[in-house]
């Protein structure tokens, strides 16, 4: 990697200070020419001995005040929100700036130059935004939106500790610092929410949820293949999971937040500051209520509750008439049986979201998911009578620590399940696949069938790199719950003459529900999770198909560090760099299985097999991970799936299969191409080893 693309990784470090003072463990220093607005740098903050490499940056007209739109509108120290509107701008007039920038070293002056004159979380998204889609910077790489703000994801009485270590030794001593962040989180289990405090507050899921909105950001002039529907099956997902862990714990399904006028009964305390300004997010107190929108400090226009019931109206209006109308006032067809254009869900996702450039009709059917978002964060302080900060729920790197999350988004499933459910049921013909048979299908770990472990393991961060510790390395440890590899095995046999490409799609899901009785088909519908989809080739007669959990298609690798992206050597022309950013993408390997129960809980694997002729979709071999993929698509390319997602859980099941009752997802198990097993999975409160 050249050296302006490994310098565009240190315009992530410390993006609350001065771009003047060294980074890259006090190596590498910015000197903006001709600037007498900034600090005098310190030769080197690491005791001494230490060589500075120094990169002049030239002054720059296009990095001017002026000429960089409203983005200096949101004011630097305070939170960054992309569910409101004017912020939103703010990240597009910035990205504009940056899209026209020509190369690595040219992105690198103005990105410099424009550091310190707007909000801090804006800058960074701007540039991961503007890294992300430039093809020439393709392979510069993302560092880990935990390292870059370690505040958004560590308490600051953690982040204080590793201060008050770092005063009290040697300032020559060059050993990092090392802080314990183990299982005390924001709250106690004197509230059963907060017994689910280690799965809302972990640092992938929130990483995860912040990657995925640079994927597929809104008003951002970006409209990837089936866009709209994807909103609705990741965070439908998400739910899923998020149920699967309740249920592990001996707690009810999420209750959907459906009534905005009643008390929210479970408040919020996230124990963080904002961008590092010592001002805290703003906390919910237990049984708030919902108010109007008051506030003058964010450009937005008030907002009522009731315009939120008024949006909510109009959605349901368009599912259960089957159209929506556009703005010429012309009906737009809501169906997933297409055979051209978008499928009904991609629309409905559009205008529910809602991206106002790929919406039938933002005026008429609002802003409903995103200023749910925006009425829930200033909850707390509606009308700035106590000058209280956003709440969590304003910003997607934080979002999802807050039980509320999920009661919001149950409720927008809920939407898009209602739509669903106006969909004709799958038949027989549409689940089948003839000649193929799985005669077995089960999972292994360690050489021991069916029985998957989980436990706590733990993870170095590197929180100097966002923070500034007096030039001292300091690393937080972080406890996450975790789980041992295993690997899936199929007994598949094709009674063909030639060889057979299938697409083998994994589920899970509980078998018993909160009451310990096995669910019907449709209790259990939207609980199944997806574990992995992938292609195989069947040849005549009998194969064994093993795939191992570590290639999910829903999962991303472990995130990477700052000193693992300096320590990488990879041809920027290879296809491990190729893509990269984009592939960072997906579900936290950690977090793909359910906690589970110390005794073992009883799941469901749920297989099937499907035509991969049909399910293909024909376009140019895309360059890139397949990590991912099922919850982010291909980089430049379109969802390389025919079928909704979720099939073939997204709909009812059809009356009659082989010509007796549909009861319990059991029974999709008469297909030859289909197989279900149960499996258990035990929780052991130790130290996994995933060697």
């Amino acid at each position: 990697m050249d050296k302006s693309r490994k310098n565009l990784l240190y315009l992530f470090e410390l993006p609350h200070d001065p771009i003047s003072l060294p980074r890259g463990g006090g190596k590498i220093h910015f000197d903006l020419e001709n600037d007498l607005s900034r600090p005098p740098v310190v030769a080197t903050r690491l005791g001494g001995g230490v060589p500075v490499e120094t990169t002049p940056v030239p002054d720059r007209e296009d990095a001017l005040p002026q000429n960089l739109g409203t983005a200096a509108s949101v004011p630097i120290g305070s939170p960054f929100s992309f569910f409101i509107k004017s912020h939103r701008q703010a990240a597009k007039d910035l990205c504009d700036v940056f899209m026209r920038t020509k190369g690595a070293e040219d992105l690198l002056q103005v990105a410099a130059r424009v550091h310190g004159q707007v909000n801090e979380t804006l800058f960074i998204y701007a540039l991961s935004f503007v890294i992300l889609r430039k093809k020439e910077l393709r392979n510069v790489r993302l560092p880990s939106i935990i390292e870059v703000f370690p505040g958004k994801l560590i308490p600051q009485e953690q982040l204080m500790k590793a201060q008050l270590e770092v005063n009290r030794t040697d300032p020559n001593q060059s050993e990092p610092v090392v802080v314990e962040h183990g299982l005390e989180f924001s709250g106690t289990h004197l509230k059963p929410e907060h017994r689910l405090a280690y799965w809302r507050e972990d640092y992938g899921i929130n990483a995860h949820h912040w990657h995925w909105h640079l994927v597929y950001p809104i008003d951002m002039g970006v409209n990837r293949d089936r866009k709209g529907e994807l909103f609705f099956y990741m965070h439908q997902q998400m739910v899923a999971r998020y149920d699967m862990e309740r249920l592990s714990l001996g707690l009810p399904r999420v209750q959907k937040l459906e009534n905005w006028r009643a008390p929210i009964e479970d408040g919020y305390f996230p124990k963080l500051t904002v961008n590092n300004s010592g001002r805290a997010w703003g906390s919910r107190q237990d049984d708030t209520v919902m108010q109007d929108f008051l506030r003058n400090d964010f450009g937005l226009d008030f907002t009522d509750v009731t315009d939120l019931e008024i949006w909510r109206s109009r959605l349901f209006d368009a599912i259960h008439q089957g159209f929506m109308i556009d703005r010429a006032g012309k009906r737009v067809v809501l169906s997933d049986d297409v055979t051209s254009g978008k499928r009904g869900i991609d629309i409905l996702g559009d205008a529910l979201e809602a991206d106002s450039n790929l919406s039938v009709n933002s005026p008429y059917y609002g802003d409903l998911h995103n200023m749910g978002h925006v009425l829930i964060a200033f909850s707390h302080d509606p009308d700035f009578a106590h000058k209280e900060e956003m709440a969590v729920m304003g910003d997607t790197s934080t979002a999802m620590r807050d039980p509320v999350f999920y009661r919001w988004h149950k409720f927008v499933d809920d939407t898009f399940q209602e739509y669903k459910l106006m969909q004709r049921p799958y038949t027989e013909q549409d689940l089948n696949l003839a000649g193929v048979k799985i005669e077995r299908a089960g999972v292994v770990r360690n050489n021991e069938a069916d029985v998957l472990h989980t436990g706590w393991n733990t993870r170095l961060f590197e929180a100097s790199r966002g923070l500034d510790f007096n030039g001292r390395p300091v690393m937080v440890r972080l406890t996450h719950l975790d789980h041992e590899p295993f690997n899936y095995h199929l007994q598949v046999s094709n009674s063909g003459r030639g060889v057979k490409e299938v697409t083998v799609r994994v589920f899970l899901a509980p078998k018993l529900n909160a009451r310990g009785q096995e669910m019907s088909f449709m209790e259990q519908r939207i609980l199944w999770a997806e574990m992995d989809k992938f292609t195989v080739s069947l040849k005549p007669g009998s194969n064994h198909v093993v795939r191992s959990s570590k290639d999910s298609s829903i999962t991303n690798a472990e995130e990477l560090t700052f000193r693992d992206l300096e320590n990488a050597n990879i041809d920027p022309a290879s296809p491990e760099a190729t893509g990269f950013n984009f592939c960072g993408c997906g579900w936290p390997q950690h977090m793909l299985l359910p906690r589970g129960r110390p005794e073992g809980m009883p799941f469901q694997l749920f297989f099937m097999l499907t035509d991969y002729a049909q399910d293909k979709v024909t376009q140019p071999a895309a360059r890139g991970c397949a990590n991912g993929v099922s919850f982010c698509g291909i980089q430049d390319a379109k969802y390389p799936d025919t079928r909704p997602m979720g099939f073939p859980f997204d709909r009812r099941p059809p009356p009659t299969l082989l010509d007796q009752p549909v009861n319990t997802a059991a029974d999709y198990a008469r297909l030859e191409n289909a197989f279900i097993h149960e499996i258990s999975i035990k929780f052991l409160a130790e130290r996994l080893n995933r060697d």
